[in-house]
């Protein structure tokens, strides 16, 4: 499993002009899958994301978490994060899970988001054409696998 979270000050996914979802400060989360992945891995992975801590405080130290700033997250599925681009000019994507298994992780992820930081939620639409937009907060990036 990989994840690029970008702390946002907001994000939105828009599906064929229409918004499908937004959040204000908080997350951007991009992830994409691997055939070995587990629900464990998804639950570690989601405590991770909500207690990690890159939010400023008063003085401006990356000291808070998602849970302390009480901020939102937005789950977008992206298989290309599995691209190998090593050799030839087309990305091969043979080491990204099945659209199957990666739909059935993917929600597997939003539900224990849900559980854990309920209202605060926000998810794109597994395997469309999507836009992304966002007001990257730093810009604080990080890459969690």
């Amino acid at each position: 499993m990989k994840l690029v979270l970008q702390r946002v000050q907001e994000a939105s996914v828009t599906v064929d002009k229409t918004v499908v979802g937004a959040i204000g400060r908080g997350w951007l989360i991009l992830v994409g899958f691997a055939p070995d992945d587990t629900e464990a891995m998804i639950t570690k992975s989601v405590a991770k994301v909500l207690d990690l801590r890159a939010f400023s405080d008063t003085d401006g130290k990356m000291n808070l978490s998602l849970r302390d700033i009480a901020g939102e997250v937005l789950v977008v599925s992206q298989f290309t994060l599995y691209g190998d681009c090593s050799k030839g000019r087309r990305p091969s994507f043979g080491v990204a899970a099945s659209p199957d298994l990666a739909k059935s992780l993917y929600n597997s992820m939003i539900s224990v988001f849900e559980s854990e930081i309920p209202g605060l939620v926000q998810t794109g639409a597994f395997g469309a054409n999507m836009q992304v937009s966002l007001v990257n907060d730093g810009p604080v990036t990080f890459v969690l696998e």
